[in-house]
This record gives structure tokens, C-alpha cells and sequence, in this order.
């Protein structure tokens, strides 16, 4: 823990706004170029173990008066999750974290919902309460920024691949890039198009827009320096065919067009995991561990799901800062 508690002042002293760059990236943009060195190799694979692991993660549920649930999280206590001493951030060491920095979230309704998380976190749910009215406007975008901390938050309502595409197109026109990049889509379209080749095909050509936006050109450094934005796709939930609110949703997204849309993702190689730039938020995995006390119309999960996904991420971030290992 004391190790921990330096690595971390460490960390935050910096900010994620100061990361130079994502190791993964950086081998997916040069790979077959040779290694530095033995040392870093095998800082690089702790490293890589890490992140394997962030997803080991348990619910648990506490009865209330009422007869509801409330959900509760942890992270499995094996021999190596202990080792990576993953941590619940709390507000101050998030707000430390992210001070400064320009955070962009985009994509449909599950997006909107880890916005919500990530703000309960660093402003509290008082003041949730006063800006959840304008956050959940239909199908709109959503800016803040946190004067505490100098950190602006931009929810960008995106459902379709091509509006993801556009987006990141528009940073690359623009030469203004945000610091952290949360991104997914794919409900929508199950529903709407119903078309899994197609949803690769959009895919793909995120994924080359992505990789032209890599490396950046620092325009926060003094210096002639290269940094990527902190990269992250916000995967698709379980979704429970029973609970689903419409004929259409109940036929259209079931099981089977789930698995091809989740084909269609690894094919494109835009993840880490499959070699590709973005590391994956599994709210799939996490929601499936949830399970229907989760959630209410078998699509949108509450709570705990999108708790984890956020300190997930915070702690991707920490180990990204090569400060943890």
C-alpha cells in the first residue's frame, strides 16, 4: 500500500494531460521496430498483465427497505489482481487525476450513462441532482466544465459509427485534440440498421481515422514533443431479450445479432486486445456479472456497472502513466 500510495502522488502530480503516450499504441503504429531494452520489455508486460486483469471484477447486492437492490463492486481478491493493487479512486485522487484535462465522451444512451458516473464521482450527488435535467435531454450533446479542477467534460451524442468517425476527423481539422477519448456505439445501429457487415465496414473506417489521428502533436507541451490521447471504447452490455421494452428491440436485438456485432468489432482491429489503438471498456462483461438486478429494461445498466467502468478506466489511466509499476 505504501508503494502504492507514492506511485500515485506521483502519478497525479503529473496529470493525465502530461502522459506522453500509450505504449500499445505506440507498438501498434510501429510494430516490428526492436525493443529499447530487456528492463523496459518487462516493465512493459507487468504493465500488460495489469490491464488483463482490471476486468476481475465481483457484485454483490445489499436488500433496502423498500424491496429494491443496490449493487456493489469490488475487484476479485486473487494472488494477481492483489498484485496490480488496483484502487477505488476517491473524489479528490479522481479530481487530481484529471485536473486540467479535457475528457470527451461520445456515442449513444450507455455513453451518457458512464458521463453520469464519472461526474457523481468527482462532483458528488448533490450536485448530479442540479445537472442531471439538462444531461439526460434526448439525444443532445452535453458540456461542463469543473472549475475546481480546470477540467472540461464534452458528452457527445453519437449513436452511429459514422458520427464517431466524424468526430475524430474534426479534432484532426481542428489540431485540437482532447486528453482522454471515451468512444462507442453499436446499440443503435443493432436496432436501427440490423446490419452486422455494415457495422463492420464503419469499423474499419473508424479505425483508420483513429490511426491517422496518432501520434498528435502536442499542443499542451513547450516543445516539439508527440503525445496520443488516452483511448478507450465503451463496449456494448448484456442485453436480456426478455426485459426489453419493444417487439422490435426483442427481435431485432437478441443474442445472435449481439455475437455478430461483437464479430464485427474484434475483425476490425480497433482494440487493444486485437491489436488495435482503443483499450476496451468491457461493459459486457462487467454487466453480465451483474446481471438482471441491474437494470430495469435489459439494455441500460445502473450503479455499479457504470461505477466499475469509470474506475476501471482511472486506473487504466494510472497504469498508463508509467508511474504504478
Amino acid at each position: 500500500m505504501l508503494f502504492f500510495s507514492c506511485a500515485l502522488f506521483i502519478t497525479l502530480a503529473v496529470g493525465v494531460h502530461l502522459v506522453p503516450y500509450f505504449p500499445s499504441v505506440t507498438s501498434f503504429l510501429s510494430s516490428g521496430s526492436s525493443s529499447s531494452s530487456d528492463s523496459s520489455s518487462s516493465v512493459i508486460v507487468n504493465r500488460d498483465s495489469c490491464f488483463s486483469l482490471l476486468h476481475q471484477v465481483a457484485f454483490d447486492f445489499q436488500e433496502l427497505s423498500n424491496n429494491s437492490k443496490r449493487g456493489s463492486w469490488k475487484w476479485i481478491e486473487s494472488e494477481n489482481v492483489v498484485d496490480c493493487d488496483f484502487q477505488k479512486l476517491t473524489k479528490n485522487d479522481a479530481s487530481d487525476l484529471l485536473n486540467g484535462s479535457w475528457v470527451v465522451v461520445a456515442g449513444d444512451s450507455q455513453a451518457r450513462l458512464m458521463v453520469v458516473s464519472l461526474l457523481e464521482l468527482l462532483l458528488g450527488e448533490s450536485k448530479m441532482e442540479i445537472i442531471k435535467k439538462d444531461l439526460f435531454l434526448r439525444h443532445c450533446d452535453y458540456n461542463i466544465f469543473v472549475d475546481e479542477i480546470g477540467m472540461k467534460l464534452d458528452f457527445i451524442w453519437a449513436p452511429y459509427m459514422s458520427n464517431l468517425t466524424d468526430l475524430i476527423m474534426g479534432f484532426k481539422e481542428k489540431k485540437s485534440y482532447p486528453d482522454v477519448f471515451v468512444m462507442g456505439a453499436g446499440l443503435w445501429d443493432m436496432l436501427h440498421v440490423n446490419n452486422a457487415s455494415e457495422y463492420g465496414v464503419s469499423l474499419k473506417s473508424l479505425k483508420d481515422s483513429v490511426v491517422l489521428l496518432l501520434p498528435v502533436s502536442s499542443a499542451f507541451a513547450n516543445g516539439d514533443g508527440f503525445r496520443s490521447p488516452n483511448l478507450f471504447w465503451l463496449g456494448m452490455p448484456k442485453l436480456i431479450s426478455s426485459m426489453l421494452k419493444t417487439d422490435e428491440k426483442r427481435e431485432k436485438m437478441d443474442d445472435v445479432m449481439w455475437q455478430a456485432y461483437n464479430d464485427e468489432l474484434y475483425r476490425s482491429k480497433l482494440l487493444q486486445q486485437s491489436g488495435g489503438p482503443l483499450f476496451l471498456l468491457d461493459v459486457h462483461s462487467l454487466s453480465n456479472n451483474c446481471g438482471a438486478d441491474c437494470t430495469s429494461d435489459g439494455m441500460h445498466y445502473q450503479g455499479a456497472v457504470n461505477e466499475a467502468a469509470v474506475h476501471i478506466m482511472l486506473n487504466g489511466l494510472l497504469i498508463e502513466s508509467n508511474q504504478k509499476l
